[in-house]
């Protein structure tokens, strides 16, 4: 049986047989097993289970209405696995229940297997905020010399009034070195302009290739349109695709070099701008032991976002949370639950796999759609050149409606965090 194996079919209710020893369980309102019509009920459907998703107990914290995301494609909601189609909780059937944390979706997998531990809403799509500078870096970390030395542009520093930056002014010379520690620890939405024009030769051509390489890595469901991760019309991720994207990063020695960074200086740039010192915001890196890196962010739309990761006993995990709020615990915090939960889990006992790379786009088995499947071109969401339509036709339509969201969530107050 493939595992992987997507359907464009209306997915449906799978019937439980006498045989299951362990019934599915899901509120009302939540899938559970989903299978096409006129097929069996997947053979595996006994290890999980599908329930809502834990959350503490308090009261509700008012968020702004986010805007409405792309239609949900029931191929692009199979990636990794039949199990992560669902908005509520996956788990093997055998482990123990998840912390609960306040975040909308969350995923946790190891790095090096690609076994997905567990999750909640894997593939719903959310606003990512900082974390998508894990993309840029994926992207653009290898190809730029950390010795150069750059000369900043008003367009640089051409960022939202109040977002978080790394104090790069109009004119300085900064190295690339110190533009990624300006990036990684003090989300600097400065340093992401620099490095997109450096990388790609413009920001608008830096934006395209890392939707590019999205759909390389398989993650199908994410599509920027700033460098930075600041909101824009039309800009989504999901905690399966950010799971991708951070393993991609990791790959890369200077980003694991620049993630466990705890402090560095900006350079002074004359006598009337003096050097500064900047902090890595990523606090898992002090207060769990054995972690890789990670990243950051918050919009008034995104909410809180958390991607890190951490090494246990030769396990490395990977952890990634969207739409959180900042009580009762900060989104590292929930990601250091999440960790601690996925560590005390067998290695083996999954309820899917992170795709493989290019390979989720040439080979359905990996767990992404057949090149040849209508809407799904190697660069289909970012719609760069894609030899397929669009994986969702209406997605044009759907930025239109976005955008609307958007430019009224333009005028919001603003919130006691920096956005960044």
């Amino acid at each position: 049986m493939n595992l992987f194996a997507p359907s464009r079919q209306r997915l449906t209710l799978a019937v439980a047989t006498a045989a299951l020893a362990i019934p599915l369980v899901a509120a009302p309102g939540v899938a559970k097993a989903h299978v096409s019509p006129g097929r069996a009920a997947p053979a595996h459907a006994a290890s999980w289970r599908v329930a809502p998703c834990p959350k503490p107990a308090g009261p509700r914290v008012s968020a702004p209405t986010r805007p409405s995301p792309p239609s949900a494609d029931p191929v692009l909601r199979t990636v990794g696995g039949d199990e992560l189609a669902t908005a509520g909780l996956a788990v093997p059937a055998s482990a123990a229940a998840p912390p609960a944390v306040n975040a909308t979706s969350w995923l946790v997998a190891e790095l090096d297997s690609g076994a997905v531990l567990g999750a909640c809403g894997a593939h719903e799509y959310a606003t990512p905020a900082s974390v998508q500078k894990l993309l840029l870096a994926a992207t653009m970390i290898a190809r730029l010399d950390p010795k150069r030395v750059v000369t900043i542009t008003r367009e640089d520093v051409d960022i939202e009034p109040g977002s978080s930056s790394a104090g790069l002014i109009e004119g300085g010379r900064y190295t690339v070195e110190t533009l990624w520690l300006g990036l990684l620890l003090a989300s600097g939405n400065d340093a992401a302009n620099v490095l997109a024009r450096l990388g790609a030769g413009s920001a608008e051509a830096g934006v395209r290739e890392m939707n590019e390489l999205a759909a390389k890595l398989g993650a199908f469901q994410t599509h920027a349109v700033t460098p930075s991760g600041l909101d824009a019309p039309g800009q989504f991720t999901s905690a399966y695709d950010l799971a991708l994207i951070m393993r991609a990063c990791l790959a890369e020695p200077l980003f694991r070099k620049y993630a466990l960074t705890r402090y560095t200086q900006i350079p002074d740039q004359g006598k009337h701008h003096k050097g500064f010192q900047i902090q890595n915001q990523n606090l898992l890196i002090d207060n769990y032991p054995g972690a890789l890196g990670g990243k950051t962010g918050y919009t008034d739309l995104a909410r809180h976002t958390y991607v890190g990761a951490a090494e246990r006993n030769g396990r490395r995990l990977v952890v990634s949370v969207l739409g959180a709020e900042y009580v009762p615990l900060r989104g590292w915090e929930q990601g250091a639950a999440l960790l601690d939960w996925g560590f005390a889990q067998p290695a083996d006992a999954s309820v899917g796999r992170l795709v493989d790379g290019g390979a989720a786009a040439a080979n359905p088995s990996a767990g992404g759609p057949a090149p040849d499947t209508p809407g799904t071109g190697t660069n289909a969401l970012a719609g760069e050149g894609g030899t397929g339509t669009p994986p969702l036709l209406a997605f044009g339509a759907v930025i239109a409606a976005a955008g609307l969201v958007l430019s009224a969530a333009a005028r919001r107050r603003r919130g006691n965090h920096t956005r960044r």
